[in-house]
């Protein structure tokens, strides 16, 4: 049974808290903004947290409504967030724009899987994204997919592989945190650390642009 903690305070504020406030609960829904995960793929991208913790928050996280069960076609248990999940996209983008002007401490360790980087690149295509942007690329960072689709003013990158996508990007975990963390421009991106495939003529011009956009929000 999932622990109740709450601060009993009426500021929204610690509301919030009662229910995003306990360790790995941000990191879990950071990890489902890339799309519905199993227990095992959450475990392993969250690197250090032990199955009976994870469960334990995840339960909590249901009756919070910020997450729901749901099952696979072949009956395997998926996470995936609720429309009240939804909606810690932003509260996530200013927490990564907040956190990034910390240095960081001590041994840093690779995330399991990199569902991570979904979370606030995603959120900056949104904000980015133009109405005119009609795209689908294909991502493969350090052999995992991500799939950015952009649509009539909505911008979405998830943690999948694309089935008929404009153009592909192939490049490494290091050079998209180097990237997104303003340590490289977009400019030595693409002309050093990826390799681009172009399927859909002149879609490359219309990534280059939201990319750039959207890394104005990283980086603003």
């Amino acid at each position: 049974m999932a622990k109740t903690r709450t601060y009993k305070l009426g500021c929204p504020i610690a509301r919030a808290l009662d229910r995003v406030g306990d360790r790995w609960t941000l990191l879990i829904l950071r990890d489902l903004h890339a799309g519905p995960g199993r227990f095992t793929e959450l475990q392993k991208g969250l690197t250090g947290i032990a199955a009976n913790l994870l469960t334990d928050r995840l339960t909590k996280m249901t009756s919070d409504d910020l997450i729901e069960k749901t099952q696979e076609k072949h009956g395997a248990v998926l996470y995936q967030l609720t429309q009240t999940g939804m909606r810690t996209s932003s509260l996530l983008f200013e927490l990564a724009q907040f956190g990034r002007q910390f240095p960081l401490q001590g041994e840093i360790s690779r995330p399991g899987n990199l569902r991570t980087l979904a979370a606030t690149l995603g959120t900056a295509c949104q904000r980015a994204v133009t109405s005119n942007t009609r795209l689908e690329v294909s991502i493969l960072v350090d052999g995992e997919n991500f799939l950015l689709i952009a649509n009539s003013g909505q911008a979405e990158l998830t943690y999948q592989a694309a089935t008929n996508p404009d153009l592909e990007l192939k490049t490494s975990y290091d050079a998209m945190v180097a990237l997104t963390d303003g340590k490289i421009t977009f400019e030595k991106f693409a002309a050093e650390e990826c390799e681009f495939k172009v399927h859909t003529k002149g879609k490359e011009f219309e990534f280059m642009a939201l990319m750039t956009a959207a890394l104005e929000q990283l980086q603003g």
